[in-house]
Order: C-alpha cells, then structure tokens, then sequence
C-alpha cells in the first residue's frame, strides 16, 4: 500500500522530461489510432451509400454499415493478442512502429475502396493495427512511471483519445463538401511520426530485465499466451477480458447511439412530407431539400463533439477517482451511472427537440465511456512484464471480438426483416449489459497503491 510520504507528494513530482515524452508519444499513438476507429464512424453515412446499388434501402446500408464495424472489432481483436504478444518479445517501440504503419498505411487506402467488402476488408486490417498500439503503448507508459503517477499517467494516455474523435469529428463535417474518401486520406499523416518513436524511445528497463530473465530461466518466457491461463493469473485474464467486454460492447451498442439519436430527431423535423409511394428512400427525399443534408450532418457532428467531450472529461477523471476510492469502486461508480444515463437519454429525450437533448450528451459520454481509461490503468497492473503487453492485448482486444457479437444481435434486432425494433428500444435494452460489468466487479483484485508485478 502507499506510505505516508507517497500520499503527499504530488504525482507528477519527479517525472522527467524522458517519462512526459513516452506519455507524449504513446498519446499521440492513440489519438491517430482513435481518428482511424472514428473516421468511418464520422463517415459511414456518406460512405457506405455510396458503395452500394442506388436504390439500397437503409436496413441493407445499416446492416453494411455494422459488418464493418463487426471486422474492425474483430482486426482490433486479432492485432492486439498478435501485437501484444510481439511487444513481449521484440520490444515496446519496435512493435509501436509497426502498429502505427499498419494502421496509417490501410487506413490510406481504404480512400480508394469501391465495394462495401473492400471497406469491410479494409476495416478489418486498420484495426489490427489500431488494436496493437493501444496494448503496447499502455504497457510501456506503466512500466516508465512510478507507481504514484501510473494511474494519472495511463488515464490521460487513454483520455487523449477524445482528441482522435474531434479530429474525425472536425473531417466529418467537411464530408458533404468534399466528399468521405479525403477523410481517410488523412490516415497517411501518423506514418511520419514513425520516424520520432525510432529516434527518440528506448525500451523500458522493466522489459530489457524481463528479456534477459527470459534467457536464464525457461519457465519465465515473454509473450506466451497460455501463461495467461496459469493458475496464478486465471482469475486476472478473465476479469480483464469480460470488463473489456463489457466496455466495448456497450460502446458500440449504446454509446454510439447518442450521436446516432439526435441525428434522427433532427431529420424527423424534415420528414413530415415524406411519402414512401412516391418510390424514393428517407435519404434520397432529404438529399432532395436544400441544404438540410448539410443541416442533419451538422446536428450529428455536433452530437459526436458533445458526447466526445463528456466522454473525455469521464476518461480523464477516472485516475484521479480510482486513486481516491479504488479500482473496483471506479468502474462501479461507471458501470451505474452509464447505465443510467443511457435509459434517461434513449427512453426519456427520444421525442425531444435536438437543442433539448443536446444538454444530456455530455453526461451520457462522461458515464458511457470513462470506465475504458480504467482498462489502460487496471490491466498493466494485472500481469507481469514479461506477460504485460500479452495480457493487456489479449484482455482489451479480446473484448473486442466478443464485443463483435453483439453488433450481430444489434443487427438482428434493428433489422425489418427480424426484430426490427427502434434505435432507442436497441440501445436502451443493450445498457443493460452494464449490470453484467456490476457482478464481474465481484471478482475483479484491486490493484491499487501496488507496484507492478515483475
């Protein structure tokens, strides 16, 4: 536990210029791997129709629109273990590198897509990318700060990621005017920051030691996944992965309806007209209307920057909160409160005016994401170095493809042809997985005030 003397200091006290550059550079890691996630999310109204047949109605371009969010949370899933365990054994910032081109290369190219597979296809290689940066790097922030300045460090590290979004948020409202194919354009420019991390990180005195106990004793091998299931860290493995679960599912099942929502409020404003007779889609009859494209584009940007910024906020505090009152009580105090906030929103200010429920979003963001900095703090703290970029990338990114399943009930459920329930009916019963996150905190160690397992 911390003493005394631990407890006054400040955290950032004693940090060096070295430690604030690797919090730096992991960052801006991940704020391009976020503007990568979030490109096609700012997007994906613009893109997907325009790949697929005109006349497509819109539960076939939702239904294209959720496969390639499915193949990105499974590429992230894949990259992540792969990546992950290759940072244990090659190294933090080689494999940091190679996450970061991965992800800027095929994010380049998927400018050029022409079928709603290549985007799919596409979609499935950035995030294998997107995935692998993110356990590398929160392995290698935990491993360079001292243990009072972990959680502060690691919660802004996965707080940048608000800024990826505002950059994706700040590309999508240009989309009408210049088209979505320029928004992934932009996904060449973390390339270059490539050369910055070769020239500048070393790796992390922890992994150099793990490294070279590795070669001494053959029990203590880095980057092997089935020590993840040794009896000793059973318990932390499956602990970490239904909480990342949990986190991701209800991201794209609840939170990123929030947006999603007040877009359609706005575009029911402009719909009393319509008349599906006269044989043209919503979309077509809106494109019809003078500048109310660019108008409903503005109200659903306007809702990601709202939601973006309260989900920012809730992803920054949650080191300071889980220094004060735990890691358990944190994601508690997150799992309740996103759970509800996101009934008020969805049942409650579903008939509301846009301006109305533009005052919600920021807290429904703040409670519905800031328990995914906690992953970033909780899940280095889980596993030993030697098992630490393994761990955090089986554990976070294997959420993901579990995660990956419920965009398949959430297809099935929002589709005509099966449930066809409403966006907010969708979301709202989704939310409910946030009481599953409640009963798996039962099981979850708390790691606070402890040092990294070696």
């Amino acid at each position: 536990m911390q003493n005394e003397a631990e407890t006054r200091t400040r955290w950032y006290e004693g940090v060096t210029p070295y430690m604030w550059l690797v919090l730096l550079i992991g960052s801006l890691g991940w704020i391009f791997d976020v503007f990568e996630g979030q490109i096609f999310v700012a997007s994906m109204n613009e893109a997907m129709p325009s790949l697929v047949p005109a006349g497509t109605g819109h539960g076939t371009i939702d239904a294209w629109n959720n496969g390639a969010m499915i193949a990105f949370l499974v590429g992230g899933a894949l990259g992540g273990v792969l990546f992950g365990k290759l940072s244990d054994r090659i190294g933090r910032t080689t494999t940091m590198i190679l996450t970061i081109l991965m992800y800027s290369l095929f994010t380049f190219v998927t400018a050029f897509a022409q079928t709603p597979w290549q985007m799919i296809g596409l979609r499935f290689l950035v995030a294998m990318g997107t995935g692998g940066e993110w356990a590398v790097a929160s392995a290698m922030i935990a491993e360079v700060f001292p243990k009072r300045a972990r959680a502060w460090s690691l919660g802004i590290f996965h707080g940048s990621s608000v800024l990826g979004t505002y950059l994706a948020t700040l590309a999508g409202l240009f989309i009408p005017m210049i088209g979505w194919r320029w928004g992934f354009a932009l996904g060449a420019f973390p390339a270059l920051m490539t050369l910055w991390i070769r020239w500048k990180l070393r790796e992390p005195d922890q992994w150099v030691q793990a490294r070279d106990r590795a070669k001494e004793d053959s029990t203590k091998q880095t980057g092997r996944i089935r020590d993840l299931f040794a009896p000793d860290l059973l318990r932390n493995t499956l602990v970490g992965l239904a909480l990342a679960t949990i986190g991701l599912a209800t991201f794209w099942g609840v939170h990123v309806y929030g947006k999603e929502l007040l877009r359609a409020i706005a575009e029911r404003q402009y719909l009393a007209d319509f008349d599906p007779s006269a044989g043209m889609t919503k979309g077509e009859f809106l494109k019809g209307l003078p500048g109310v494209e660019q108008t409903i584009k503005n109200w659903e940007m306007l809702a990601m920057f709202l939601v973006t910024t309260g989900g920012g906020i809730g992803l920054l505090s949650f080191g300071p909160i889980c220094e004060r009152i735990g890691r358990r009580a944190t994601f508690l105090f997150f799992h309740i409160g996103g759970l509800a906030t996101a009934l008020i929103v969805f049942q409650g200010m579903s008939e509301v005016s846009p301006a109305a429920l533009c005052w919600m979003l920021p807290l429904f963001g703040f409670m519905t994401l800031g328990m995914h900095a906690g992953y970033a703090i909780y899940f280095p703290e889980l596993f030993p170095t030697r098992l630490r970029g393994t761990g955090g990338g089986f554990c976070f990114n294997g959420g993901r493809f579990l995660a990956a399943s419920i965009l398949i009930v959430r297809i099935w459920m929002r589709s005509d042809e099966w449930l066809g329930l409403s966006l907010t009916t969708t979301a709202s019963l989704l939310s409910l997985l946030f009481l599953l996150g409640i009963v798996i905190l039962l099981f979850a160690p708390e790691t606070k005030g402890q040092e990294l397992p070696e």
